[in-house]
């Protein structure tokens, strides 16, 4: 469901990050305001205050790049505090940035949630935010706040209000059966969006999380299909029986690259996500495969084999000037460009076994960032400063775990069973 902005109250930067000025900003998230406590159909707006404001701290401790004081429901302030805060209050608390808010019913129904974000030490404020919600979605609300917090005080877009796909998995051997699972950033909110009556490889997850495109065997060979997540329908990407394989969105949702063997050869194609007729983009001798585009939709990164091992190319979005950008020692697969375009993700195969790594597009300044010997499934937070990943750990199970591409040890994320190939939304509507 999309979430309504109010009249009133719009999203806004008024300054430059924190991060600009202090390494780990700090930031104070006392309990949000309610001008008055009121029964909701999803309880009063005085519970749904304190459970969005414990939200809003878990949501920016889970970030390694920002630290958020354990909220107080001690720390309680007025509502005309919420846009006049007393900032030597929370400097006196170590905070160097306040996150202020309020929850409040409305006569039909709904909830108003707003938010604000202040730099204590300036006096001033940084942004803000509002939405008139459902009362059964505050906390998709309550995510959209986090994220106003962490792009002030980060200057990159917030995680929180995204979704992850991955391929869930139970079982062993031929007994194992897969789905695609969907769940939301915070791990809530899980479905297996497929039935388990057939193999599932690589969900891809369309920018704003509505849509997936992945990788189905109904009637014994891998065909991409498309599946709107409100409604569950689907259906295959193109007509026909041609096997094909690995798709991603364009930026912009509007576009799907995909993998198609044809004659014995296998080259990556683009289809408008609506359908239509595939235009070829690849026709060199061997397999090219995991297409990824930049986020602007203008060039392509890609991986091949075609100089006898595997190695990643970039092109342009018409499929021109295709060049090598990999020459390290190793295999390299499974390419993704990062949201704000600076860095590639990358699988590196070598004597070590496989592992994550992120470089520049040109090839240059490549950081290994995981320790194997079975990791590989990059994907991108839409903030470029995480990812996620498979981690195999034997016996054919797998896991999945995120990591900062700054340094930092993985983190496994938390769902049901075993798990693979995840894909990470950009931020929701």
């Amino acid at each position: 469901m999309k979430l309504r902005m109010t009249a009133l109250i719009v999203a806004a930067m008024f300054a430059a990050p924190l991060a600009a000025q202090h390494t780990v900003p700090v930031i104070a998230v006392p309990p949000l305001a309610t001008p008055e406590d009121k029964e909701t159909s999803a309880g009063s707006t005085l519970s749904l205050a304190w459970q969005a404001t414990q939200l809003i701290a878990s949501d920016l401790q889970s970030a390694a790049d920002v630290m958020a004081l354990s909220p107080d429901q001690k720390d309680f302030y007025s509502y005309p505090e919420v846009t006049a805060p007393t900032h030597s209050r929370w400097r006196a608390k170590g905070a160097k940035a306040l996150l202020t808010g309020f929850v409040q019913a409305r006569p039909d129904g709904r909830l108003a949630v707003g938010c604000y974000v202040y730099d204590v030490e300036k006096g001033r404020e940084l942004g803000r935010t509002g939405f008139v919600v459902p009362a059964g979605e505050w906390r998709r609300a309550a995510h959209k706040c986090s994220g106003l917090a962490y792009q002030s005080l980060t200057g990159a877009p917030g995680i929180f209000d995204t979704r992850i796909a991955y391929v869930a998995k139970t079982g062993l051997g031929t007994a194992q059966v897969a789905r695609v699972a969907v769940m939301d950033g915070d791990g809530l909110n899980h479905d297996y969006v497929t039935t388990g009556d057939t193999l599932v490889l690589t969900p891809r997850l369309s920018p704003n999380g509505e849509r997936l495109a992945f990788v189905s065997f109904t009637g014994g060979k891998p065909n991409v299909r498309v599946m709107d997540l409100a409604s569950n329908d689907q259906r295959p990407l193109v007509p026909g029986d041609a096997i094909s394989f690995s798709p991603r969105y364009s930026p912009d949702g509007s576009r799907i690259l995909f993998s198609m063997t044809q004659a014995g050869n296998t080259d990556i194609y683009v289809v408008n996500a609506t359908g239509g007729f595939p235009q070829r983009l690849t026709s060199a001798p061997g397999i090219d495969t995991s297409a990824s585009f930049s986020p602007d939709g203008s060039r392509i990164l890609f991986e091949s084999d075609r100089s006898g091992f595997q190695q990643l190319y970039i092109m342009n979005a018409n499929g021109s000037d295709q060049r090598r950008i990999t020459f390290g020692g190793g295999w390299y697969a499974a390419p993704e460009w990062s949201p704000d375009g600076e860095r590639v993700a990358f699988v590196r195969r070598g004597s070590d076994g496989l592992r994550v790594g992120v470089m520049k597009v040109d090839g240059s300044d490549l950081q290994i960032l995981t320790s194997g010997p079975r990791d590989e499934g990059p994907s991108w937070a839409v903030s470029s400063r995480e990812l996620l990943f498979q981690r195999g750990e034997g016996f054919g199970r797998s896991s999945i775990y995120r990591v900062g591409v700054n340094g930092g040890q993985p983190r496994k994320v938390t769902v049901p069973q075993d798990a693979g190939d995840p894909d990470w939304s950009g931020a929701r509507d």
